[in-house]
C-alpha cells in the first residue's frame, strides 16, 4: 500500500490505517489499490441500459494538430445512439438515483410528521412551533379561524395535521408546482423556471419521467436529457430536500450554535460506545434520548462501564451534532476505523453511504452491526432491527441494551487515537438572521452590506462526500483555506463540515488564524467561525434559503445568479452529489468538482454544462483536480459578479438608517 500520509491529511485516521494494516484487517484504501477504475465508465462513455452491449464509445486519443476522422465524431452505440445521448443518460441517472435518495429520506420524515400530528407516534413531539406555523403558511394552512372578535388561534394538531396532509400529497402530485420551488427562491428566479418549462410538478414525478426517458430507445437528444435532468434536480433542492431539513427542524427543534468536539477521539474506553451512522435522524432522537436515562446508564454500569457513550459517523452525525452536541466519530471515509478501535460496542446504520465492507470488519472485532431500515440491509449483518415511529422508544431502548450488553465481550486490544477538536455548529439559516440582526431586527443585510464594501468578498458553499481517490479531507481543507484567506465565507454541510471540523475550522478562533483581514474583522464582531457549519446532506438546502435571504435583503441583484456566490464539492463520490450540484447550477451558482467528472466522455455535453447552461440557468458546471486552483476559479467568479454588481471597487462603508433600510426592503421586494 502507498504511504498511509498520502491517504488521509488527518492524523487521527492515518494512525487507525496502519492499525488496521498491523491487525490484517482490509479497508477502503486497500480495496481501492486492487480496484482501478474503469476509464470509460469514469467519463460516462458505456452505455448498459439494454442487453444489446455494454457499448463502450470512449473518445480516441489523438495526437496535437490531428484532425478527428468522421468516424470518430459520430461514435455511436450498436442501437445509433451517439455519444452525446449515452453520456446524458448516466449524467441524467446519478442525478434521478441522487434525488430518489433525498426526496425517499423526505417521504419518510413526512410520514413520522403526518403520525405525529396525529398522535400516533408515542416518543416525539413538536418542539417548534413558531417553524411549523411558518410552513402551514407557506402551503396556505391557516393557523387562525373566525373573524373579529371571535377570530382564535388553531391548535398546534389541527395545524399540523392539515399541513401533514397537503406535504404528503406532493410526492405523488402529478400537477401543479412544489409549493417551495415556487414561494421561496426569488421571483426572477422563479419565473425563469416557468419559462425554460423546468418548475417540478411533484417529487416523484420527475424522478420516474427522468428514468423512463433514460431508458433504451425514448429520449435521444441531450439538451432534451438534461432539461428534464435540471427539473428532477430542482424537485430535490426546493422540494424533497427542503421538506426534509424543514420537518426535521419542526419535531427535533430548530438548530442554534452549540459546542461539540470531533474526530474518532471521542471514543472513550471504558464506556460503553454506540456509532450512530447514516441519514436520516427518525431513530438516532430517540436512541439519544434512551441513552441519558438514569435506567440506561446505571445497567450500563452493572456491566463495567461508566456511562454509554454516543458517537455519530455521517449525517447523521451532523443532525445530532448541531441539536444535542453528541460529538462526532469521524467522516464517510472512516466508518471502517472506527470500529477497529475496538471500542465500538454496536453500531447502529440506518440508509446511505454505509459500506458493505463494515460487516467484515465487525466480524474481525466484538462490534455489533445493527440495521435498522428495511430499504438497507447488509449481509452479514449482527442483527436487524426495523424502525417503527409507533414503537420508537422501546425500538431505541433494545438497541441502547445490545450495545450495553456486548462491552464485556470486547476481545481486541482498544486503541482510541489521540485526535479530536473542538466546534462551533448549528448555523441555520434563521440562526444566521439572527446572529446579524438580533430578535427584531434579523435579517441579512448586515452581510449584504459587508460584502457591498467588501469586507466580505463572497460566499462559497463547499460541499460533499470524501472519495478514496483523493487524500482524505485534504482537497476541502486546502480549497476552505485558500477562499478564507481571501475573504470568502464558507457555509459546509456533510462530509466536508467534519472536514473542516477536524482542522479547527468551525470555532470563532479560525477568524484571526485563517482569514483575509475583512472577513476575520466580520467574524470577531459577529462572534461566528468563518466557517458555517449548516448541517447534513439534506440541509443543503438551508445554503439555497440563505442564498434567496441574501438577494431579498436587496443590493446585490435581483436572482441568485447575481450574487458573488459559488459552490464546490472537491471530493465527491455518491449521486446526490451530482444531484445536489445540479439543483445549485440550476438556482444559477457557479459550482465546480473535483476528483473526476463524468461527463468528459462527450465534449458537445461537457461543453453545454460548462458553458451553455450558465446562458440559460444563469449557473454553471465546472471541474478542477486541483482544490486551490478549484478555489481561484471560484474567486474569480465571486469577483465577475461583483464587477457585475458594481461594488468591485473599494467604497466608503455607508451606515443604513431605518428610513434607508426600508427603502432597500420595498426596492427588493419590487424587483421580485
Amino acid at each position: 500500500m502507498a504511504e498511509i500520509e498520502s491517504r488521509s491529511v488527518d492524523p487521527g485516521t492515518q494512525e487507525m490505517i496502519k492499525h488496521a494494516q498491523e491487525q490484517g484487517v482490509e479497508t477502503i484504501w486497500d480495496r481501492a489499490d486492487k480496484m482501478k477504475p474503469c476509464p470509460i465508465g469514469a467519463e460516462g462513455a458505456c452505455c448498459r441500459i439494454c442487453s444489446q452491449g455494454p457499448c463502450r464509445v470512449p473518445k480516441p486519443k489523438k495526437k496535437k494538430g490531428e484532425e478527428e476522422p468522421a468516424e470518430v465524431k459520430a461514435r455511436m452505440g450498436v442501437c445509433g445512439a451517439t455519444a452525446e445521448t449515452i453520456v446524458a443518460r448516466n449524467f441524467a441517472r446519478m442525478v434521478c438515483g441522487g434525488a430518489a435518495a433525498h426526496n425517499d429520506h423526505s417521504r419518510g420524515v413526512g410520514k413520522l410528521f403526518r403520525e405525529v400530528a396525529y398522535g400516533r407516534a408515542p416518543g416525539y413531539k413538536i418542539k417548534d412551533v413558531a417553524k411549523l406555523k411558518q410552513l402551514a403558511r407557506d402551503y396556505d394552512v391557516p393557523i387562525t379561524e373566525g373573524e373579529g372578535d371571535d377570530k382564535k388561534a388553531r391548535s398546534t394538531e389541527i395545524i399540523a395535521q392539515e399541513l401533514a396532509d397537503k406535504i404528503m400529497a406532493e410526492f405523488g402530485q402529478q400537477d401543479g408546482e412544489l409549493v417551495f420551488a415556487a414561494k421561496r427562491p426569488p421571483k426572477k428566479r422563479v419565473e425563469l423556471w416557468r419559462n425554460l418549462g423546468v418548475m417540478p410538478r411533484g417529487c416523484d414525478i420527475e424522478i420516474v419521467e427522468l428514468m423512463h426517458r433514460t431508458h433504451m430507445g425514448v429520449d435521444q437528444e441531450y439538451h432534451n436529457i438534461l432539461k428534464q435532468c435540471t427539473r428532477t434536480a430542482i424537485s430535490d433542492g426546493w422540494g424533497g430536500s427542503m421538506i426534509s431539513t424543514d420537518l426535521q427542524d419542526v419535531l427535533f427543534g430548530m438548530p442554534v450554535p452549540v459546542h461539540g468536539e470531533i474526530n474518532l477521539g471521542v471514543l472513550k474506553e471504558d464506556h460503553v460506545n454506540i456509532i450512530i451512522h447514516g441519514h436520516e435522524p427518525v431513530l438516532p432522537e430517540m436512541i439519544y434520548v434512551a441513552s441519558q436515562e438514569p435506567e440506561m446508564v446505571q445497567y450500563a454500569q452493572n456491566k463495567g462501564a461508566k456511562g454509554v457513550q454516543l458517537a455519530g459517523m455521517c449525517c447523521s452525525a451532523n443532525e445530532l451534532l448541531m441539536r444535542h452536541g453528541i460529538p462526532v466519530a469521524g467522516n464517510y471515509l472512516q466508518q471502517e476505523l472506527a470500529i477497529t478501535t475496538g471500542a465500538v460496542d454496536a453500531m447502529i446504520v440506518d440508509v446511505q453511504c454505509e459500506m458493505q465492507s463494515l460487516a467484515n470488519v465487525a466480524s474481525c472485532y466484538h462490534t455489533k452491526l445493527i440495521t435498522t431500515d428495511p430499504r438497507a440491509r447488509i449481509e452479514g449483518e449482527t442483527m436487524h432491527i426495523p424502525m417503527d415511529e409507533h414503537h420508537a422508544m422501546d425500538i431505541a431502548r433494545r438497541i441502547v441494551r445490545e450495545a450495553i450488553d456486548n462491552f464485556p465481550n470486547r476481545r481486541a486490544p482498544v486503541l482510541i487515537p489521540d485526535a479530536k477538536y473542538p466546534t462551533v455548529v448549528g448555523f441555520s439559516y434563521e440562526t444566521i438572521r439572527y446572529l446579524l440582526g438580533g430578535s427584531i431586527r434579523g435579517s441579512y443585510y448586515t452581510l449584504n452590506d459587508n460584502i457591498i464594501n467588501g469586507r466580505v468578498r463572497g460566499i462559497a458553499g463547499v460541499v460533499g462526500c470524501n472519495n478514496c481517490r483523493t487524500m482524505h479531507d485534504n482537497s476541502h481543507l486546502e480549497m476552505t483555506k485558500e477562499l478564507l484567506k481571501n475573504d470568502v465565507i464558507v457555509l459546509v454541510t456533510g462530509c466536508s463540515a467534519m472536514a473542516s471540523g477536524k482542522a479547527g475550522l468551525l470555532t470563532p478562533e479560525a477568524a484571526a488564524k485563517y482569514c483575509g483581514p475583512g472577513l476575520a474583522e466580520v467574524c470577531e464582531t459577529v462572534g461566528i467561525p468563518p466557517v458555517l457549519h449548516m448541517g447534513s446532506c439534506v440541509d443543503n438546502s438551508r445554503i439555497l434559503m440563505a442564498a434567496a435571504a441574501v438577494v431579498k435583503a436587496g443590493g446585490l441583484g435581483n436572482d441568485i445568479s447575481d450574487l458573488p456566490a459559488a459552490g464546490a464539492a472537491p471530493e465527491w463520490m455518491s449521486e446526490k452529489a451530482i444531484s445536489i450540484g445540479h439543483y445549485f447550477v440550476s438556482s444559477g451558482v457557479y459550482t465546480v468538482f473535483g476528483v473526476s467528472w463524468p461527463t468528459l466522455g462527450s465534449d458537445l455535453l461537457t461543453d453545454y454544462l460548462f458553458r451553455g447552461l450558465e446562458d440559460e440557468l444563469g449557473g454553471k458546471w465546472d471541474f478542477e483536480l486541483d482544490p486551490v486552483l478549484a478555489a481561484k476559479k471560484m474567486i474569480a467568479h465571486i469577483d465577475k459578479k461583483r464587477a457585475a454588481l458594481g461594488i468591485d471597487k473599494a467604497r466608503e462603508r455607508v451606515l443604513y438608517d431605518m428610513a434607508m433600510r426600508r427603502e432597500m426592503e420595498e426596492a427588493a421586494v419590487g424587483g421580485e
